[in-house]
């Protein structure tokens, strides 16, 4: 594969990580993309394929909890998605996870939704 553009880069780096991270029923997995403007986390059991919780800047209901200035496009926002994944987590029973920057950097708000799933409880 050709790297020609960001998004192949990243595509390439993903591959790579996908590689030695997978989700188990017991520990399944965090996964974490992030748009300009959104931001999205899933706990997904790969064994099965299916998504056990979510939790995205796009939905109304985090969108009206999130704090003043915050959205899915800056730290704030990040943190506040990370902490709702992990209180979905738990209520689903699920507090260890394997965590999938999903080929983006460990910075900024894909490192913000980390530290406040950690924060919330979910360890990885």
């Amino acid at each position: 594969m050709k790297i020609r553009t960001k998004e192949d880069r990243r595509d390439r780096i993903k591959l790579r990580i996908r590689k030695r991270v997978a989700g188990s029923v017991g520990r399944p997995r965090l996964t974490v993309f992030r748009s300009v403007s959104h931001i999205y986390a899933q706990v997904v059991d790969d064994q099965s394929g299916r998504t056990l919780a979510a939790a995205s800047s796009v939905e109304p209901s985090l969108k009206a909890a999130m704090p003043s200035g915050a959205n899915g496009g800056n730290v704030a926002g990040a943190g506040a998605i990370g902490k709702a994944i992990a209180e979905r987590a738990a209520a689903q029973g699920i507090t260890r996870v394997v965590f999938d920057r999903n080929g983006f950097l460990y910075h900024g708000r894909i490192k913000a939704v980390a530290e406040a799933a950690r924060a919330a409880g979910l360890e990885f």
